[in-house]
């Protein structure tokens, strides 16, 4: 299927979608001050620009969507238009975020990963499973993990 929009058009609407302050990010943001969870955002002098950064408990959080950053789940599906543009786009995004991820853990740093499909969607957690899980995480000494629908998962 052809796109529906003129080149222009779609170039103007990619570059419309937000970098920072996402509604994942807002949402994350919320639940851990709910939390009592103490942090800053977007910090720039680490690797990968972290959305969330605990120093009390040297943690970095990134909130990843699912399309962009390519999470085999419900709200992930591969565009059938420019396919090959896309394969590479989100190839690189991919390997971006393992090299980034790589940094932070090499630099002492414990990183979770909140995938876009836990905050939103039909098979999201609710607010209450996903402060479990953050706070479950935050305190645990586990150095890397993800959250998603199905809940949060050591990465080793």
């Amino acid at each position: 299927m052809a796109d529906v929009h003129s080149k222009e058009i779609r170039s103007k609407n990619m570059r419309a979608i937000a970098t920072r302050h996402t509604a994942i990010e807002i949402q994350l943001a919320r639940l851990l001050t709910e939390s009592g969870i103490q942090f800053h955002d977007q910090d720039t002098s680490l690797a990968g620009t972290p959305d969330f950064v605990i120093d009390a408990q040297k943690c970095i959080i990134f909130t990843h969507g699912c399309f962009w950053h390519h999470h085999e789940c419900h709200l992930f599906r591969m565009p059938n238009t420019h396919r090959e543009f896309w394969l590479k786009k989100i190839a690189q995004n991919v390997n971006r975020d393992r090299r980034n991820i790589n940094i932070l853990l090499a630099s002492g740093w414990r990183v979770l990963v909140v995938w876009e499909c836990a905050l939103r969607g039909k098979k999201k957690l609710t607010d209450l499973a996903l402060v479990e899980r953050l706070e479950e995480w935050v305190f645990s000494g586990v150095c890397h993990a993800q959250i998603d629908t199905s809940g949060i998962h050591q990465i080793k």
